[in-house]
């Protein structure tokens, strides 16, 4: 029987870690992310887990220490935030390109500059392009379980490569909710050993991490990486399915809510979701068709199948919580509107929003205000801004702000 709990969402973490039982747990504190290997270290003292539990100087060295006792055949996993991600950065490759199954839970924070603690996506958008794998989570509930799965992903021998858990910072991590746990004993069965073919204190089969790879070979390197990313696909989706059967709960690469009949869609990430749910079921009661697209996968990104979900509605905003600074659109925006250019024309008419920067709140009267341009848009089939910013005070207050 499921064991029902009330956890924040770094709890929630920290549960499915020691239910896990990493061989090492390598990291070094950053709000809002501290919690979750605080906890651990309990777990630790009180003789729950086995784990070597490693204290370091910063978070480039965690990453490095997680590499290292993956690389020699442990499991590692690690946890970290916004600047912690960001210093980690050279590290991230490194792990990718070594095909080490690295887990670690990625706490979203606003990457400094200016200083900001709180949350927005800019940390684990900054390292999409680093090889990981990332999923993301709109509660407490999902982050537990997107944990337990992680391994299972990573682990695949067709993927073999690092992946993060994304829940937003403070609003769920630090945000104590209900939640289902699974028996410590069904978790060990399902995520089972780690017992990589490689490693190298296998002394039968020496093997060398980290070398020199010249012109002659790199190449066919990051190819191989690439063909990993996309077999990652069928492996999350296969992952999800054994998950459904002894949970309950069902996974894919994103939720549809309310779709089947609506002419208009928000495609959006983590917890927002609830917000945008909201939202929906007030518009639908005064009868307006709107639905959520709810991503729960960004890397491999679902381009085919994203397109092909989107491809019914009439008007779609992509929401970013995280700007590319490109005078182009978010992140998610252009790889939502390059998987919709693919597919081919005519398609639906679709817009951006950059929303809740640093924590900016965002109300279910602002994803309403969303909705509603896009039923205009539906209506009119004019788009007049493609690039918005949903909540953002005008620059005269805010240079006013920054003057007192």
């Amino acid at each position: 029987m499921a064991i029902r709990d009330r956890l924040s969402g770094n709890e929630a973490t920290a549960v499915a870690m020691k239910q896990i039982n990493p061989d090492v747990v390598a990291a070094f504190p950053i709000t809002p992310s501290t919690e979750i290997p605080q906890y651990f270290s309990t777990f630790v003292a009180d003789g729950a887990v086995d784990t070597e539990f490693v204290a370091v100087e910063s978070e480039h060295s965690a990453m490095s220490a997680c590499v290292g006792a993956q690389a020699a055949g442990g499991r590692a996993m690690t946890a970290t935030s916004a600047n912690g991600l960001a210093l980690m950065w050279e590290v991230l490759y490194i792990a990718a390109s070594l095909r080490l199954p690295i887990v670690m839970a990625c706490v979203n924070r606003t990457l400094s500059g200016p200083l900001n603690i709180h949350n927005d996506h800019s940390d684990s958008m900054g390292a999409r392009d680093s090889g990981w794998i990332q999923l993301y989570s709109e509660n407490n509930q999902e982050a537990y379980d997107n944990m337990l799965m992680a391994h299972r992903i990573a682990e695949h021998p067709d993927v073999m490569l690092p992946i993060m858990v994304c829940q937003d910072g403070f609003i769920t991590s630090h945000a104590v909710e209900n939640i289902e746990l699974m028996e410590d004993e069904k978790v060990k069965a399902f995520v089972g050993e780690y017992k990589p073919d490689l490693h190298l204190l296998r002394k039968e089969a020496p093997i060398s991490v980290g070398p020199l790879d010249l012109p002659a070979f790199c190449f066919e390197h990051k190819r191989q990486q690439a063909e990993a990313m996309r077999k990652a696909k069928s492996v999350i989706l296969e992952v999800a399915r054994e998950f459904a059967r002894i949970s309950g709960r069902h996974y894919g690469f994103f939720e549809e809510y309310r779709t089947d009949d609506a002419e208009v869609a928000a495609v959006l990430l983590n917890s927002t979701a609830g917000t945008a749910k909201f939202a929906v079921d007030r518009l639908r009661e005064q009868g307006k068709k709107v639905g959520l697209v709810k991503l729960r996968v960004f890397r491999p990104f679902p381009a085919d199948e994203i397109a092909a979900a989107l491809w019914k509605f009439k008007a779609v905003a992509v929401m970013d919580k995280a700007d590319s600074f490109n005078a182009a659109g978010g992140p998610l925006f252009t790889e939502v509107a390059s998987a919709l250019f693919v597919k081919g024309a005519p398609g639906p008419k679709i817009v951006n929003f950059i929303y809740g920067i640093g924590q900016r709140d965002v109300k279910a009267e602002d994803m309403e205000f969303v909705y509603n341009e896009l039923l205009n848009i539906a209506n009119t089939g004019r788009v007049g801004s493609v690039y918005n910013y949903l909540g953002v005070k005008e620059e005269e207050a805010v240079l006013n702000g920054l003057q007192s």
